[in-house]
C-alpha cells in the first residue's frame, strides 16, 4: 500500500510518501517540503493572518498534487501546535480539508509525543529497553518515556524552536541577555517534566528526534557505526554547549554555511539549541542518540495497525 502522511507543523509542511504494509519496514518513495514558519504569520490575537492562511493553502495544494502524482492510496493529514493553538484554527482547518479532501487530524501535545515514541520504539526495537525521548518541533517540546510501545509518560510544553525564537530572540544575532532570559524560561517550563520523570528507572537509551535535533547533531555530534543503512548520530551536551555562543555570534544568513544547518533552520537553530541544552541539563542527560524516524513515521505505523 502506498501511503502519504502530510504533516502541517509550525515551521514546515512535510509530505512523506512510503510503501508500507503490516510487519514490513516502510520504504520511503518521496518527500515534499514547504517552509512556512507559521509563527511569523500570527497576529496580536493569536490568529494566522491572511498571508499565512494563503501560504498554508498553497502548500496543501502542492502536497496534494505530489501525492496524486505518486499514486497515494491513503492520504493522512495531521497538524500540530501552530494550528492547534491559532484562534482561527477551526476555519483554517476547514479550508485545508477542502483542498486535500480528507479530514485533518489535529494532534494534542501528548498525542504528538506518543506517535513519535512509537516510531522510535519500532526503529530501536524491543531490546532497547527503557527509552527517554526528546523531540523539538517548531512550536513545542515533547518528552516521552517508557519500555513499551505506549509510553508511561507523554508530555508537551510550549518550547518549540520557532516559538522561543519569536518570543525571546527577536534580534539577529541574538543578544546574550536574551539568551539568558530564554534559558531561565526553559528551566521554569520544564518543571512538570522533571516531576513526571522523577523516580523512574534509568533509561537504556536517550533518543532525540525532529529536524532541529538532527541538524544540531550533524553540526556538533559524532557518528558511530550502528544501523545497516546509516551511521548513528550521537550528540553530547558538552559539544552542544560549545556551539551555542558560536552560532549566536553569527547572523542567521551565515549559519547556513555550517554543517547540517539548512536554510529553513538558520533563524531558529540558536533557540532550538538553547532549549535542547537546557533540557538535557535539567534531565541529567549527557548524550543522546538521534532517531531517523519521528512523528510522520509513527502516524504511518499506527494507521497500518488500524487498517489491519
Amino acid at each position: 500500500m502506498r501511503l502519504g502522511v502530510l504533516d502541517i507543523g509550525s515551521n514546515t509542511v512535510n509530505l512523506l510518501v512510503a510503501d508500507a504494509r503490516t510487519g514490513v519496514r516502510p520504504v520511503t518513495s518521496t518527500t515534499f517540503r514547504q517552509v512556512l514558519r507559521l509563527m511569523r504569520f500570527l497576529d496580536s490575537r493569536g490568529a494566522i493572518n491572511p498571508d499565512g492562511v494563503a501560504a498554508l493553502e498553497e502548500a496543501a495544494t502542492l502536497a496534494r498534487e505530489a501525492a496524486e502524482r505518486e499514486g497515494v492510496e491513503a492520504f493522512l493529514t495531521i497538524a500540530t501546535s501552530a494550528l492547534r493553538e491559532a484562534t482561527n484554527g477551526p476555519e483554517t482547518i476547514a479550508r485545508i480539508e477542502a483542498i486535500t479532501g480528507v479530514p485533518l487530524h489535529v494532534l494534542d501535545g501528548p498525542g504528538e509525543a506518543r506517535y513519535t515514541f512509537l516510531a522510535i520504539r519500532r526503529w530501536f526495537g524491543w531490546s532497547a529497553g527503557n527509552i527517554l525521548m526528546l523531540d523539538i518541533g517548531g512550536g513545542s517540546l515533547e518528552v516521552a518515556a517508557g519500555a513499551d510501545e505506549l509510553p508511561d509518560v507523554a508530555l508537551s510544553v510550549p518550547l518549540g524552536a520557532g516559538r522561543v525564537t519569536v518570543e525571546f530572540l527577536p534580534e539577529d544575532p541574538p543578544q546574550a541577555a536574551h539568551i539568558r532570559r530564554l534559558r531561565d524560561h526553559v528551566r521554569e517550563q520544564l518543571a512538570p517534566i522533571r516531576d513526571a520523570l522523577a523516580g523512574r528507572p534509568q533509561p537504556d537509551h536517550i533518543v532525540g528526534s525532529s529536524k532541529t535535533i538532527r541538524s544540531l547533531a550533524r553540526l556538533a555530534g559524532t557518528t558511530q557505526p550502528g544501523w545497516a543503512e546509516e551511521d548513528r548520530l550521537i550528540l553530547t551536551r558538552s559539544a552542544l554547549k560549545s556551539w551555542i555562543p558560536r552560532m549566536a555570534a553569527m547572523p542567521a544568513e551565515a549559519r547556513q554555511q555550517l554543517p547540517g544547518i539548512t536554510p529553513e533552520r538558520t533563524f531558529q537553530i540558536v533557540g532550538g539549541a538553547v532549549v535542547l541544552h537546557a533540557t538535557m541539563k535539567a534531565l541529567g542527560v549527557d548524550e543522546l542518540e538521534v532517531s531517523p524516524w519521528a512523528l510522520r513515521e509513527g502516524v504511518l505505523l499506527r494507521y497500518l495497525e488500524t487498517v489491519d
